[in-house]
Formats: structure tokens, C-alpha cells, sequence
């Protein structure tokens, strides 16, 4: 009996230069990530900095199997970056 190969046939080379796109990106939002930390207390700032790698995780996984949607990582990234400052902001109190 032959059994039929699971294999998944690689995604297109395009689909790849994008994700690589994408996780270069991600490292362009770190940048603001680590400007975060003027106007973010420490402890805040290293959940920002938690949060980011976690993301970075994420994309490098979605790399292996979903390459486009590693465009998507930075723009959450950034998302998150900006929403969180903004209610640290009006709730905490946190000024530059």
C-alpha cells in the first residue's frame, strides 16, 4: 500500500521575500518600541519590550507557514505600541 505524502509544497519565492519584508518591519516598530521608554515607567516599558518579542515570535513562526501574513505582525505591532501609550496616557497619567 502507498501512502500519499503530507508535505506541504513550499510557499512561492515571492510570498517569502514579503514575509521577510514584513519581519524587517517588525524591527523597524522595535525602534519605537525602545523610544517607548521616555515616556513609559520601567515596568511598563520591559511588558512593551515583552510584547514585541513575543510578536517577533509569532512572525518568525508564521514565516514557516504563512509567509504574507507576516505582513500583518508589524502593523499589530504598532497598533498595540500606540493604543497602549495612549491609554497609559489618559489613565495612568504617563507624560513624556
Amino acid at each position: 500500500m502507498i501512502q500519499a505524502s503530507n508535505a506541504v509544497p513550499p510557499p512561492p519565492r515571492w510570498h517569502r521575500a514579503l514575509g521577510f519584508l514584513g519581519i524587517t518591519a517588525h524591527f523597524g516598530v522595535g525602534y519605537f518600541y525602545l523610544v517607548a521608554g521616555l515616556v513609559t515607567p520601567a515596568p511598563w516599558h520591559v511588558v512593551f519590550l515583552l510584547v514585541w518579542v513575543v510578536l517577533l515570535i509569532v512572525g518568525v513562526w508564521l514565516m514557516r507557514r504563512h509567509p504574507l501574513r507576516v505582513l500583518l505582525v508589524p502593523v499589530l505591532a504598532l497598533g498595540l505600541l500606540v493604543g497602549g501609550v495612549s491609554l497609559g496616557g489618559s489613565l495612568l497619567g504617563w507624560t513624556a
